[in-house]
């Protein structure tokens, strides 16, 4: 029997540390946020509180999609303010956070060059968090 593997992909805008103002940093990047928190919420009751304020928008491109779908949709949303998003790191974190998940302990992804820019141009790491689940 052949089986079936997942493969999960994410890419987000993060900026955190101590915001004062989620809206002011709404106008820099230029989109809505798709999460926000404040330092010391909580995900849910038993979690930990969080250690810093954060902004983040994240495209809506379906998880099942290629990470490069996720950075280009990601960049063509925010690139426009990339200047402004990079000033933001005078006082704040700014990163691009990626996500793989699999249930397949032998595969990779692959990233297009193209689909590379948006960490250029915000002179940020391109990281990757890779979680696989086998049973």
């Amino acid at each position: 029997m052949d089986e079936e593997w997942e493969f999960r992909y994410s890419a987000s805008l993060r900026i955190y540390g101590d915001i004062v103002d989620f809206d002011a940093i709404t106008k820099v990047v230029g989109v809505k946020p798709t999460h926000t928190h404040k330092r010391g919420d909580r995900r849910s009751e038993y979690a930990r509180p969080y250690p810093n304020d954060m902004w983040s928008y994240s495209a809506n491109i379906d998880e099942t999609e290629n990470l490069s779908l996720h950075l280009n949709a990601l960049w063509a949303a925010i690139g426009q303010n990339a200047e402004a998003i990079k000033a933001l790191k005078d006082t704040l974190t700014v990163n691009v956070f990626c996500g793989y998940r699999s249930d397949c302990d032998h595969a990779g992804f692959e990233v297009p060059h193209q689909s590379l820019t948006i960490f250029q141009k915000l002179e940020v790491p391109f990281d990757v968090s890779v979680i696989v689940i086998t049973d």
